[in-house]
């Protein structure tokens, strides 16, 4: 991989996002996705999609259980599901490899190989070359995008559930374990939407409410002709600016477009909304970047 340029970091501060090409080897990529294997081979079905649907009460409690166990999975391995592949006492519907949308939201704590590509040489460079003094990973997730099933993304800025003060202060790896095409939902961005803040926010919701975090303002309505697609090829980095507007369409190819991506902030003179639904724990603070 060549060292990022001067111009490339300008073309980041205008567009708000950053296409590296081959900045990963396909056998780091290899690595993750093997790991992953790993990871679902273990995986028990987690006690939030046990329990059938049934009363309003118990859909209550159901919510209650599932928003417990997002709300929790800041400093663990946990696992999330697209809609539609469990049946109402819990048994999955399609193989359960098959059936996991995301996991989340440590495994750049909890396991080594993520942990290790988290903190390459090559990602604390380019954190360095981006100017990073202080910089934290405060969050990391495994999306599959399965084929077939692989929900829509919709437009959204990352600061709306990352938010910190002042705003700019976080961006994202965003790392193409498989080729990313149109076919099987690749990212799109409208290019300088990062500059006029955001305007919504997903905050932690009162105690005893039903739902877990609510949202504070709205999502504005973006034109479907300001977005371009960002086709990346297997080992390909996307760096985006915490502000800037993207979203990723359905997959309905045959393929998966499995991503590695994690979040970081600059943590000198910044402050971490104490509102955001991820939150610094004692048994995981935010591991500093730089080791």
């Amino acid at each position: 991989m060549a060292s990022v340029t001067q111009h490339q970091i300008q073309k980041f501060r205008e567009d708000g996002f950053l296409v590296l090409e081959h900045f990963f080897t396909p056998e780091e990529c290899d690595s993750m996705r093997n790991q992953i294997h790993g990871i679902l081979a273990e995986m028990e079905v987690p006690p939030h999609c046990r329990t059938e649907f049934s009363t309003k009460e118990e859909e209550q409690v159901q919510a209650q259980g599932s928003s417990d166990y997002f709300l929790t999975s800041g400093d663990k391995i946990r696992f999330f599901f697209e809609k539609g592949v469990l049946d109402e006492r819990g048994n999955f519907l399609i193989p359960k490899e098959r059936s996991v949308s995301k996991i989340g939201h440590a495994l750049h704590a909890h396991d080594p190989v993520f942990k290790q590509i988290t903190h390459s040489s090559k990602v604390q460079e380019l954190g360095r070359k981006l100017g990073l003094e202080r910089p934290v990973v405060v969050q990391s997730m495994y999306i599959f995008k399965q084929p077939g099933i692989g929900g829509e993304v919709t437009p959204h800025q990352d600061a709306t559930f990352l938010h910190t003060e002042p705003l700019g202060r976080v961006m994202g790896f965003w790392i193409a374990l498989e080729d990313a095409t149109q076919e099987n939902g690749c990212l799109w961005f409208i290019p300088g939407s990062h500059t006029s803040g955001v305007t919504r926010r997903m905050v932690r919701a009162a105690p005893g409410t039903s739902t877990c975090v609510e949202f504070v303002g709205s999502e504005l309505t973006y034109d479907d002709s300001q977005f371009i697609p960002v086709p990346i090829s297997k080992g390909g980095l996307i760096l985006i600016h915490g502000e800037v507007v993207h979203k990723s369409e359905l997959n309905s190819s045959e393929f998966s477009r499995h991503v590695f991506t994690f979040h970081v902030m600059e943590a000198k003179d910044t402050s971490w909304s104490k509102e955001n639904w991820l939150q610094p724990t004692p048994e995981l603070p935010f591991p500093p970047l730089y080791t």
